[in-house]
C-alpha cells in the first residue's frame, strides 16, 4: 500500500466517531437550457456534459426534437415550453393544444422524462399583450394531456416575473398588481391548486440589487449576510434576499387565501460579465451566488414564511449565449462557455458540497475502486459563505489522472490568484517534485485564500476536503499547509 491511501485510511480511523454530513429534507438543483446562440455544442453532447455534471433536471424554451430525442433515455427531467407566440392559438381551442400535445410531447414523452410544460414565459411583461390568453392556454394544454391519460404525470405552470408583485418589502406586505389579481391571478392560481402545479417564479437578486446598490447590500444578494435582515411585520430574519423575494410570493398567494400552493424557481442567476453601469456583474460574484444558492438548495430547509418546504430552483443558464440581445449581462449568465469549459468552479450536486473524490461508481484501472473514507468538511447551517468549523486542508485525488490535476493548478495559479511561487523549481516547497504534490500545495493556497468557501476545492472532482494535516511526505514543510 502507498504512503497516500495509508494517510487517508489513517484519517477514516480518525473520524470514525465523527458525525456524518447530515442533510435536511434538501431541494433540488435544475438548470436553464436556452439556444440563443450560434456556437453550441450539439445536443447528445450537452446531454453529456449534464451527466458529468451530475445535474439531473433541465429546463428547454420550447420542444426542439433534437434536443429531446438527445434526452431520450437519459434519466434527465425535463420542462418543456409552449411559447408565447402560440398562446392566442392555444387559448382559442382544445383542437390546437391537442395537435400540439400530439406533435410535441407523445412522440418523446416517457422515454424522454417530460415532467412539466411551461406554458409561455413571464407573459404579464410580454409587449404582445397576450395575458389574456394565459389561463385558457394552461386549461386546453392540460385538457390535451388528460386526454391521453398523462395529466397526472406532466404539470402545467407558467413562469412568472417579480414584476408582478405590487409590492415586495417588506416580504409580509407581498402583494400582486391590483390590474392582474381578478383577470390571471386568481384563475392561474385555481388552476395550480386544482391540477396539483406548482407556481413557477423568475427571480433575479441581481436585478434588485444593480438597481437599489444604496439600500441592498452585496453580501446580502450573494447569501452572505451573517445579520440579515428582519421583516418588521413578523420579526423573521432574512439571511438572502432571494428567500425574502419568494416569501414576498407566498406572501402575495396568502392574501389571496392561497395558502398551499408551492413554488419552483424557474430561473435565477448572476451574470459574470457586464457593463461598466451594471453594478455587481463579474465572475466572483456570479461564483459566489450560484454556488452559496446551490449550498443552501441542497442541504435543505425552505424559506422562513415556509420553512418546511424545500427549494427547488433552476440555475439560468446552461451556457453563455452569444446571440442574445441586451446589455453585456444577457450574453454572460452561464455556468459555461460554448466550449464546454466552466466560466467559474461551483458545486452543483452533494457530492460536490461534500468535496470528496469520486465515489466507488467511478471505474478506476477497469475496475470499481476501494472507497476510502474521508472525513467532509462540517457545513454551517448559518453563513453559507464559509465551507468548515475550524481548521480544514484541500488536497489533491491522484486517481483523476494527470490532465485534471493540470487543469486544477492551471486554475488556482492562475485566475484564481493562488500564490504558486514556493512550488517553483528551487523553492521552499517545490519537492516533492509530483504534479500530485503541486497540485495539493495549489489547490490549498486557493482554498485558504477563499477562506474555506463551499465548492472551492472542487477543481472539477481533482479536489477534496481534509479535516487532517496532510502528512509531511505530500507537502514537506508546514508552512506549506498554511
Amino acid at each position: 500500500m502507498d504512503t497516500f491511501k495509508m494517510f487517508l485510511l489513517l484519517i477514516s480511523v480518525f473520524c470514525l466517531s465523527c458525525p456524518p454530513l447530515v442533510f435536511a429534507d434538501s431541494g433540488l438543483i435544475g438548470v436553464n437550457y436556452g439556444r440563443i446562440a450560434d456556437n453550441l455544442p450539439s445536443p447528445a453532447k450537452v446531454v453529456e456534459l449534464l451527466k458529468t455534471t451530475g445535474l439531473n433536471r433541465v429546463k428547454l424554451y420550447d420542444t426542439d426534437s433534437s434536443v429531446l430525442k438527445a434526452l431520450s433515455g437519459s434519466g434527465i427531467s425535463v420542462t418543456v415550453a409552449l411559447p408565447n407566440e402560440q398562446l392566442s392559438s392555444a387559448a382559442a381551442g382544445q383542437s390546437y393544444t391537442d395537435t400540439w400535445v400530439e406533435s410535441n410531447i407523445l412522440p418523446y414523452h416517457p422515454k424522454t422524462m417530460i415532467e412539466a410544460i411551461a406554458v409561455g414565459n413571464e407573459v404579464f411583461v410580454d409587449p404582445q399583450n397576450t395575458t389574456k390568453y394565459l389561463v385558457p392556454a394552461m386549461k386546453n394544454v392540460y385538457a390535451s394531456l388528460a386526454k391521453h391519460n398523462i395529466s397526472s404525470a406532466i404539470n402545467v405552470s407558467s413562469p412568472i416575473a417579480l414584476s408582478a408583485l405590487a409590492t415586495s418589502y417588506p416580504s409580509s406586505s407581498g402583494s400582486f398588481k391590483p390590474d392582474l389579481i381578478e383577470p390571471v391571478i386568481k384563475p392561474m392560481l385555481n388552476f395550480l391548486k386544482q391540477t396539483g402545479s406548482s407556481l413557477m417564479v423568475n427571480a433575479y437578486p441581481f436585478f434588485a440589487y444593480e438597481a437599489n446598490t444604496d439600500t441592498i447590500s452585496l453580501d446580502y444578494a450573494l447569501f452572505r449576510d451573517k445579520k440579515g435582515v428582519t421583516d418588521p411585520n413578523n420579526g423573521l430574519v432574512y439571511k438572502s434576499l432571494l428567500e425574502a423575494q419568494l416569501d414576498a410570493v407566498f406572501a402575495a398567494m396568502n392574501a389571496l387565501s392561497f395558502n398551499d400552493i408551492k413554488v419552483v424557481v424557474s430561473e435565477t442567476g448572476w451574470p459574470s460579465k457586464g457593463d461598466e453601469n451594471e453594478a455587481g456583474s463579474g465572475d466572483d460574484n456570479a461564483a459566489s451566488y450560484n454556488g452559496n444558492l446551490v449550498k443552501r438548495v441542497l442541504t435543505g430547509g425552505g424559506t422562513p414564511l415556509r420553512s418546511n418546504e424545500p427549494l427547488n430552483v433552476y440555475l439560468f443558464a446552461l451556457f453563455n449565449e452569444d446571440q442574445k440581445t441586451g446589455p453585456t449581462s444577457e450574453r454572460n449568465y452561464g455556468l459555461f462557455y460554448p466550449d464546454e469549459k466552466k466560466v467559474y468552479v461551483i458545486p452543483l450536486t452533494r457530492e460536490d458540497l461534500n468535496g470528496l473524490p469520486p465515489s466507488s461508481s467511478t471505474p478506476v484501472n477497469g475496475t470499481k475502486d476501494q472507497v476510502i473514507a474521508v472525513a467532509p468538511a462540517a457545513v454551517p447551517t448559518g453563513d453559507v459563505a464559509a465551507s468548515a468549523v475550524g481548521q480544514t486542508w484541500c488536497v489533491a485525488n491522484g486517481k483523476v489522472g494527470e490532465e485534471k490535476l493540470q487543469e486544477g493548478i492551471d486554475y488556482a495559479c492562475g485566475e484564481g490568484g493562488a500564490d504558486c511561487r514556493p512550488i517553483q523549481s528551487g523553492a521552499t516547497c517545490f519537492n516533492p517534485n509530483t504534479l500530485e504534490a503541486h497540485a495539493s500545495y495549489a489547490f490549498n493556497s486557493y482554498y485558504q485564500k477563499q477562506g474555506r468557501a463551499v465548492g472551492t476545492c472542487h477543481f472539477g472532482g481533482a479536489g477534496y476536503v481534509v479535516t487532517q494535516p496532510p502528512s509531511t511526505y505530500l507537502i514537506p514543510s508546514p508552512n506549506c499547509l498554511l
